[in-house]
Formats: structure tokens, sequence, C-alpha cells
């Protein structure tokens, strides 16, 4: 039973993170200021804080510990929306683009995975890229035996002669394509927009607290804007950002060489009111219903409701747990935070 939220206003606000590509500039954000500076102008504090295990932030957010999280869209809806979590995408950050794929031992071809075992990070966005690669080629998940395996475990896995098919994201997919004998046979460049990076907060505690949003997304284009350029700022920052993510500049800039950044907020208003983001968080929420994530009182796929621009909804419009609010992203586009 989740405790309906009750309207308070608040000034102080935590937001968590977790190490990947398209989330780590929220660690320089806060250690550069620029978190401050936003927060300072619409008179509110805000928490950013590392977890380093990605789905307990999600789980913690969903629990109340947080008033934000990082996730992918999936995760989104899986988790707190599906738990009756009633949350709002307030960033749409990027998509992947080569970042997450399907590395293979001694074939290029995707039919030969056919009765072989493949290892993953089970009902990740590494299953579902899986569950969309074998549709392509006329498979289905019963051709193969899914072997759960963390991604801790990943690497040394596929340095074993009995692993030969894995599924898996950078930076762990950069590292096993460097293994001899390593094919990348299907990406997530082949199904652009499925796999969304996303900043999501509590609906309710945005609702009452329109500062968070202003503050969030302001902080968050002002580094995009530098971040996605050559200059001596952005320049800095992907350096700094290489180093935190245990590389440096040039291996940073490789990680979002596989991302679809939106580096400006127009960018990322384009993409989410198409219809390919329609189309693709629908492919997503089927997934997740097939894979029994949407709960178990989910009788189909339409459970949750998620509403997108242009008053487009998915599922059930008595039970919108996931929204896509774009007025902030709109706000920065304008230049009116």
């Amino acid at each position: 039973m989740v405790p309906a939220a009750s309207a308070q206003e608040k000034d102080s606000f935590k937001l968590a993170w977790s190490i990947y590509a398209g989330w780590i500039p929220w660690k320089y954000i806060d250690e550069s200021g620029l978190m401050k500076k936003w927060a300072d102008k619409y008179g509110i504090e805000v928490e950013i804080v590392q977890i380093n295990d990605y789905v307990e932030s999600i789980n913690q957010y969903s629990a109340g510990q947080f008033d934000g999280v990082v996730a992918t869209s999936m995760d989104a809806l899986s988790i707190p929306a599906a738990g009756g979590v009633d949350t709002t995408a307030l960033i749409v950050g990027d998509y992947s683009n080569g970042n997450d794929g399907i590395v293979m031992k001694g074939s290029s071809d995707l039919k030969d995975l056919k009765g072989q075992q493949v290892n993953l990070v089970e009902l990740s966005v590494s299953h579902y890229l899986l569950a969309r690669a074998l549709d392509s080629v006329g498979m289905s998940e019963s051709d193969v035996t899914v072997v759960n395996t963390s991604d801790a475990d990943l690497v040394a896995a596929f340095n074993t002669p009995d692993v030969k098919n894995v599924v898996t994201w950078n930076p762990l997919l950069d590292e096993m394509l460097g293994m001899p004998g390593a094919n990348r046979v299907f990406d997530s460049s082949q199904i652009p927009g499925h796999i969304k990076d996303l900043t999501i907060v509590n609906t309710q505690t945005l609702k009452d607290n329109p500062a968070l949003g202003k503050a969030l997304v302001g902080a968050w284009f002002e580094l995009m804007a530098d971040m996605g350029t050559d200059s001596e700022a952005g320049q800095k920052a992907r350096a700094a950002l290489g180093e935190a993510s245990g590389t440096d500049q040039a291996g940073y800039e490789a990680q979002l060489a596989g991302m679809k950044m939106f580096w400006q907020p127009a960018n990322a208003l384009t993409f989410i009111r198409s219809a390919e983001a329609v189309e693709a968080m629908d492919s997503v929420r089927q997934f997740s219903f097939e894979k029994g994530l949407l709960g178990e009182g989910a009788d189909s796929a339409d459970f949750v409701g998620i509403s997108l621009p242009n008053d487009k909804t998915l599922g059930d419009t008595g039970n919108i747990k996931l929204r896509f609010d774009t007025q902030y992203m709109q706000m920065a586009a304008e230049g009116a935070l």
C-alpha cells in the first residue's frame, strides 16, 4: 500500500544518481557549484547523492527517501510507476545509440544464437535489447536460454570458454569487444529512442514545489550547453567526468559517442514529442508487461497509464503513474528559467 502523498511545500530536496555516462553529469553539476547556483536562485537546497547500486537508488526513491533519481524509461515505468508512485520524467537527457549491445564469440550472425545461452542482467534494458534483436530476425526468446548474470561478473564470464554470448552496456561493452573473437551483432543504434535516460521526480513534490523543477532543469542544461562544445569549459567538464568514470576525457567521449545526447532542451523536446518516442514507449511497456514487471495486479500492458506530450496517453487514463512533463524543458528552451 502506497501512502497518499500529502501536499507540502519545502525548501530542501535530494536527488540520487548512479554511474553511467548519461547520468554522471550530475556529479559535475554538484561539485562545480552549478547546482548551488540554480538552487540559490529559487531559494532552495538540492543535495545530490551518489548511490553505487542503480536499482537500489530507484527503490530508495520509490520509498520516498529521495525526491528524484536517474533511471531509464523502462525502469521508471517498472519500478516506481508500477509500484504506485506517481512519477514525472523531468529531463530527457539522451537515448542509447550504440552504448548497449550484443556480443557473440565466433559468429557475427544473430541467427546463430538459436539454441544457445545468452548471459545478461535479467529484466534490464539488456533483456529488452535482446528481445528486440531476436524479433528483428524472426526469432523469439524461446529460441535461446537467458542466463541471469550480474553486471559485475559479465566481463569475467565472457573471458571463460563456456560463455559465448553476452548483452551489456558501456563501458563493459567496449571491454568485451576488445577481446579476441568478439563480434558486435546488434546494438541500441538499431532501436533509436527505446533506451532513454531520464531524471525523474515525484509528481506531487514537483507540483507543490515548481522551484525544484526549474532548478534541476536549469542546472542540467547550463552544463549541457558547455559539455556539447569544444570550449574550454566543455573540455574541462568532459575531462573531470572521464576521471570520475574511472577513465579519461577520451574514454568518456567514447561513451558519449554511443549516445544521442540532447545538448539543447529544444532537441529533447523535439524527440519526446515525436511519434517515434511514443512507439518506443509503447514497445517498452508491452515488454514490461510480458515480463511481469508491471506487478501482480497488472492484467495487461494498459495497467499503468503513461502521459506523453501532445495529450497522448498510453494505457489506463485513470491510473497515470508516469508523466513526461515538458513544461520545464520548454521554459529552458525559451530562456525563461
